[in-house]
């Protein structure tokens, strides 16, 4: 089969594309034929050499697809369209960024969906991530949502599924660059927000607010949280230079009297949600269509492509005509 393999850390370059032999199905483990994966900064960080990861590894840490053999024909049958993410994936064992991959059964969730390849890419890291975000924010009793970090695919994401779980929600996102507003008003956002030097350009409160910068803008975060209002920690996007998943000095003091403050992770998958997801998707008809689609062969153009200043929602890899 064809993989992106990478044998050393480095730039979009060290991705090169292999032939390595088809793994075999073992006991909990079933093959999936990858149709296609999103493309996520956590795999940047982790070809320049930021994660534990050892070499050579085939990266991939969400994929889409299909059982190709299984290992467990009950749960998993030959054909099921099924989903995968996390649980070392692409870190631990060889990922998505492949013709096949080899999974544990109990990382593979089967979905009914009439999704699109494309369209169902981006689904599992970015959307179920923002899906899961929301439902920790307590979304459905909130007014109004700010998005710290909201040109991300997750950011975006959850915008949109915001608006679909909580007609008449107001939202805002925020981003470094002002040139960005007309872009972010045209996805969706009601309000657009400048994020100067890791504080917030506004006086503005929020019922929920979902942190996707990291711990650099958390606490410049909460001072923004309306009482009985919920903060959900969930993403690092401030770039290798400052990325760090913890908060120097924390003080508790600092979550204001009344407020709430959680975090989300996608280890957390199950079948349940992600089929709930696919459903408030199709039903209420939300653009899950990713903004940049490559093929296998140029997955380190994919990758580059993230990793752009003027990046924005999500990038994904398809292996089939779509």
């Amino acid at each position: 089969m064809k993989a992106i393999v990478i044998d050393q850390p480095g730039g979009p370059e060290q991705l090169k594309l292999k032939d390595v032999p088809t793994p075999q199905t073992k006991p909990g483990w079933s093959l999936i034929k990858i149709k296609g994966f999103g493309i996520n900064r956590s795999e940047i960080f982790t070809r320049l050499g930021y994660s534990p990861v050892k070499f050579p590894r085939i990266l991939g840490i969400e994929g889409v697809g299909i059982v190709s053999k299984s290992a467990d024909s009950i749960r998993l049958p030959e054909g099921q369209i099924v989903i995968s993410l996390m649980h070392g994936m692409g870190r631990a064992f060889d990922g998505s960024y492949a013709e096949y991959a080899l999974l544990p059964n109990d990382s593979i969730y089967p979905v009914e969906t009439q999704l699109s390849w494309p369209e169902l890419a981006a689904l599992p890291e970015t959307f179920y991530t923002a899906y899961g975000s929301l439902l920790n924010m307590k979304i459905k009793t909130a007014k109004t949502l700010l998005i710290r970090g909201g040109t991300s695919g997750v950011g975006v994401a959850a915008m949109r599924l915001a608006k679909a779980m909580v007609p008449g929600i107001r939202v805002a996102g925020t981003t470094r660059d002002p040139e960005k507003f007309a872009r972010m008003q045209t996805a969706g956002y009601d309000d657009t927000l400048l994020d100067h030097q890791r504080r917030l350009q506004t006086e503005n409160h929020f019922d929920a607010i979902l942190e996707l910068v990291g711990p650099d803008t958390l606490m410049d975060s909460l001072t923004h949280l309306n009482v009985n209002g919920i903060t959900c920690f969930t993403g690092e996007l401030s770039g290798m230079d400052d990325a760090r998943w913890t908060v120097a000095d924390f003080d508790p003091f600092g979550i204001p009297a009344g407020a709430y403050l959680t975090h989300f992770s996608s280890d957390t998958a199950n079948a349940s949600d992600l089929n709930d997801l696919i459903k408030l998707v199709e039903t209420h008809h939300i653009d899950i269509k990713p903004t940049k689609i490559f093929d296998l062969v140029h997955t380190s153009d994919a990758q580059a492509a993230l990793d752009q200043a003027d990046s924005f929602g999500k990038v994904v890899v398809v292996n089939s005509d779509y």
